[in-house]
């Protein structure tokens, strides 16, 4: 109701300001005025608008002198056409005749007066706003035109409240498309909504990213710019420069010198123009002026192929122009049309009564009639928005059409209001000259639209169309090698802030342009997206990527395999260590009773041999993937094994001592020793505290089957985690004070008889497992490397080789290679030979 007030009082306003008693006398004029059953309005620019400043209400008359807008003229008899077409058939409106009232919209003052002209009750001058609207009938039914934005929201206003239909065929503005506002505006041409798309298509074609948008004054220039430079934003394109051109502007002055300057400053290649004609021509010869050529300059629909631009001196030098154009389409017969007009005797001009208005329904000092004019050259721009008015008109047709319920083959005649031809003009569908005609839910048409190209190679001007538009959803087909561009290259020229990245960099914004960046490389494990390109992102855990990268590959997974040379190489010696003990358990078993193996340590020995035996097996579970099994088994049998082999090889010689430095001197503690069977406890004890403390590795830091991602970036390493936890250390450091035991007691027998003294093997073979575990430790700590297994292997081969080496080895070489030293007597003259010594000592 408040939106309804406001337009009511603006309607009371205009009716004091330009109603006056003088407009009854006016005459009727052929060329503006046809009666008809129902008539229909025609707004059209039969004159150019008055683009100067006013500072106070004044009427602006159309009658300037070189002022006449042959644009206008081509729209104004294509509606006149359309009629006169529609009355002489006999399917549209059978027994029905169309009539119109067409008025010369120069200026916004004439536009006003042609609004409340046709809001007027038939046959006064009088616009009734008491009542109900929605019973009220004007003189004419429908209203086409106007041609420009500004004009078309001010009509709109005025014949809202009315719901007089408003059938636009240049006005492109998406504000008008708000049906809050501006609920009975139509039209033939598409909003600049599906415009600004096909043009952000356009740049987005030839990957023109950073480009300077110059707008117009007025609705059809901002709106159009603001909603260009938004989408243009959301896509990824950057506008480097935005510029207005004044209302009032001319070629050559501060403020387009202003403009051109900053438009030089931008530095882009691509300059978007969304502006009308009017503007567009003064734009460009301040281009011309400021020299600011060798550009590729994209129009809007509004200007892109009108002559009215290509005629500015100069513009033929300014570089390539691609545009935007509403899809061609011919009138037939519309030419001919106008040939006849033209051809006609015509009344000659004579003055208006003072005061008054016109016989031509325009705002003019003079009446007259096209005599004197020559028939403007009818050309493509003009042609396609003559067909858009030409268009509302069969619109309105065939919405009385089904009002009238003509398809019976008479209609009605019953009286029309306004709302109801409204309801019925949004519902018509019906095939012109092979296009179809319909209206969306605001309004608009189907958008159709032609990419052109400006050609010069000929004598005259031309445009190609090299491509089209299609819905939806939108999409654009060029033809790009029609395009001749600019230039001595001929390539189509580049229009970026930065240069692309190379792959796998991406793009860091420097300043507030994302269209201006610095390119970093994606660090390792990263990748760039092309959905993204300012951000890397991550690998997935199975897979890894180098610096730099644009994708990720597949981790290599790693662990010991059992086929390899290196793996061959590792199987092989530890199962000939393994036949070895085997070979030297049956040859100990076979000599069980001779000096040699009884000075070993008899039975102990095949306890000794059995735990070498098992810490080899358990190397067997470094190879092939990690399971449950071999995790809690592999580390925990080597220690286990390790440290019962060095608590007998420790009792060995503790016994030793004993028999020959302890059971004369201290003869109760050798008794006690033997009675008490102190070898075997010792071995029990010493065996059953690492058991102990291996339960308890399992059970606290159970080493499970694990896939490590972190040591290297390429590789997935299977391993058992917490394999060298803290557990491990404990079973470690055991076995290290095992093996000083038994360093410590085979040192004690360094001087006892030849055939028992072993220290010179046992400490080289213990200080050779020393060296092993040292060295695997420190390449343990300094490199965690996917061959840290073969590592782990060789650390225990060579402390389970150093072992059996250092104690069995010469035992095996006196049985099979010196078989006369393995016998009673001469084990009794060597300790003969140490009981001189002794006593002689």
């Amino acid at each position: 109701m408040l939106l309804r007030g406001v337009h009511l009082l603006g309607l009371q306003l205009s009716l004091a300001v330009c109603w006056t008693p003088d407009c009854h006398r006016a005459e009727t004029s052929p060329d503006f005025s046809l009666r008809g059953d129902y008539l229909l309005a025609g707004l059209f620019p039969l004159h150019s608008d008055c683009l100067q400043v006013r500072h106070r209400p004044q009427v602006t008359f159309c009658d300037r002198p070189g002022s006449f807008n042959g644009h206008g003229y081509h729209l104004f008899q294509a509606m006149r056409f359309a009629v006169e077409e529609i009355n002489n058939a006999t399917g549209l409106l059978p027994g029905v005749r169309l009539g119109y009232e067409l008025y010369d919209v120069c200026s916004e003052s004439a536009n006003v007066y042609a609004a409340l002209s046709l809001l007027s009750r038939p046959g006064t001058r009088h616009v009734e706003i008491g009542g109900d609207l929605s019973r009220y009938a004007p003189r004419v039914v429908a209203a086409i035109g106007p041609d420009t934005t500004d004009h078309a929201v001010t009509t709109a206003a005025l014949l809202s409240p009315f719901l007089v239909p408003l059938i636009s065929y240049e006005a492109s503005s998406v504000a008008l498309s708000t049906k809050r506002l501006y609920p009975s505006f139509l039209r033939t041409i598409p909003s600049d909504q599906h415009q600004v798309e096909v043009l952000v298509l356009l740049l987005q074609s030839f990957g023109w990213l950073w480009f300077s948008l110059v707008g117009s004054h007025g609705d059809y220039g901002q709106l159009g710019a603001q909603a260009l430079e938004e989408l243009a934003t959301r896509r990824g394109l950057c506008v480097a420069f935005k510029g207005t051109v004044p209302a009032s502007a001319r070629a050559g002055d501060e403020r387009m010198r202003d403009l051109m300057l900053r438009l030089a400053r931008a530095r882009t290649t691509v300059v978007v123009v969304f502006s009308g004609r009017q503007l567009a021509a003064v734009f460009f010869e301040s281009v011309i002026l400021a020299d600011l050529t060798g550009k590729v300059w994209i129009g809007s629909e509004d200007w892109a192929i009108s002559t009215y631009i290509t005629r500015v001196p100069g513009i033929r030098g300014i570089g390539t122009v691609l545009g935007v154009a509403i899809k061609q389409r011919l009138i037939p017969g519309l030419r001919e049309f106008e040939e006849a007009y033209a051809r006609a005797e015509k009344g000659s001009p004579r003055p208006c009564p003072t005061g008054s208005f016109c016989t031509t329904n325009q705002l003019c000092r003079e009446c007259h009639t096209f005599g004197e004019h020559e028939a403007p050259n009818l050309g493509a721009f003009s042609m396609s928005a003559a067909y858009n008015a030409y268009q509302a008109v069969y619109a309105v047709a065939h919405a009385l059409h089904q009002l009238l319920g003509c398809s019976a083959g008479a209609c009605s005649g019953d009286p029309v209001y306004p709302w109801q031809l409204l309801e019925q003009i949004y519902k018509v569908n019906f095939l012109l000259h092979e296009d179809t005609v319909a209206f969306d839910g605001n309004g608009g048409p189907l958008p159709s639209y032609d990419i052109i190209a400006w050609d010069w190679s000929g004598p005259q001007w031309t445009f190609r169309v090299v491509g089209s538009s299609t819905w939806s959803p939108v999409h654009l087909d060029l033809n790009k090698t029609k395009i001749q561009w600019h230039g001595r290259n001929k390539q189509v020229p580049t229009s970026v802030c930065t240069l692309d990245c190379r792959e796998g960099h991406r793009r860091v914004v420097m300043g507030f342009h994302r269209c201006c960046f610095e390119c970093v490389p994606c660090e390792a494990g990263t990748f760039l997206n092309k959905s993204d390109l300012h951000r890397c992102q991550p690998c997935g855990k199975e897979e890894w990527a180098p610096e730099g990268s644009q994708t990720c590959f597949p981790r290599t997974v790693v662990f010991l395999t059992w086929h390899g040379p290196v793996s061959w190489v590792l199987l092989a010696a530890n199962t000939l260590l393994l036949l070895l003990l085997m070979g030297t358990a049956v040859l100990f078993a076979w000599h069980l009773n001779t000096p040699v193996v009884r000075s070993a340590g008899g039975r102990l020995c095949f306890l000794m041999l059995g735990s070498l035996a098992v810490g080899s097996c358990s190397l067997y579970g470094f190879f092939g993937e990690p399971t449950l099994p071999t995790c809690l088994l592999r580390q925990t049998l080597f220690s286990l094994g390790f440290a019962i082999f060095l608590s007998c090889l420790t009792i060995r010689s503790f016994q030793l001592v004993i028999i020959f430095k302890f059971s004369t001197k201290v003869p109760a503690f050798y008794h006690a020793w033997v009675q008490n069977h102190g070898a075997g406890l010792f071995v029990t004890v010493s065996s059953m505290a690492q058991l102990l403390i291996c339960l308890t590795w399992l059970a606290v830091w159970t080493p499970l089957p694990a896939r490590d991602y972190q040591r290297f970036p390429q590789l997935v390493v299977l391993e058992c985690a917490h394999a060298n936890s803290l557990g491990f250390l404990l079973a470690f450091t055991y076995n290290c004070l095992l093996s000083v035991g038994a360093f410590a007691c085979s040192y004690l027998c360094k001087d006892l008889p030849a055939n028992y003294n072993e220290a010179k093997c046992v400490t080289f073979s213990l200080l050779l497992n020393f060296v092993s575990w040292i060295t695997f430790f420190t390449l343990a700590s300094l490199y965690q490397g996917k061959h840290l297994p073969v590592v782990n292997v060789l650390a225990g081969l060579a402390g389970l080789s150093s072992s059996y080496g250092g104690y069995f080895l010469p035992k095996c070489y006196v049985i099979l290679g010196r078989p006369e030293l393995n016998n009673t007597q001469h084990f009794q003259a060597s300790i003969q030979d140490y009981t001189r010594r002794g006593g002689s000592g």
